[in-house]
């Protein structure tokens, strides 16, 4: 069985994640979303929440397994025996900063190999920090996020 990682905060999910995740199942059998815990972000959704999100955004797939993780993704990833991470890259800036970590990712395990995915054309711009801007502000997320992130803001706001 093909398998791989998919590792980030997701403080919240967005489309955009649903979009490489989605992509990343035509390309391995199972994808583990490995949700970190924010050491070096402040997070608005807790841990369990963000888990609890991305798990519901994607019950309607197969193959899909979000579960938390601490520590450096090499640790987690020989835990869950996975070689293979995938990464999102909306933008060019984004490359130098995965592109380092790629290679230290390599440098800690010769094994670990870093596969980029380019999300749809329509989710280049979105990012959990923009979701986060607008969701306290109470404006509209339709089609940025999945409906349970929307239900969470509203719990939030009321």
């Amino acid at each position: 069985m093909r398998r791989a990682i998919f590792a980030g905060t997701f403080d919240p999910v967005t489309n955009g994640h649903l979009d490489l995740v989605e992509r990343a199942l035509e390309l391995f059998d199972e994808v583990v979303v490995a949700v970190a815990v924010g050491n070096h972000k402040e997070t608005l959704f807790s841990h369990d929440d963000r888990v609890s999100m991305f798990s519901e955004a994607t019950r309607h797939l197969s193959g899909i397994k979000a579960t938390p993780f601490r520590g450096l993704l090499v640790d987690f990833a020989h835990e869950q025996s996975i070689h293979v991470v995938v990464r999102g890259l909306r933008m060019v800036s984004d490359f130098e900063y995965e592109y380092q970590m790629a290679l230290m990712n390599r440098k800690l395990d010769t094994r670990f190999e870093t596969v980029f995915l380019m999300p749809s054309a329509r989710y280049t711009f979105l990012n959990s920090t923009v979701i986060k801007e607008i969701g306290l502000h109470g404006g509209r997320l339709d089609g940025l996020v999945p409906d349970v992130v929307k239900e969470r803001f509203r719990e939030r706001l009321s």
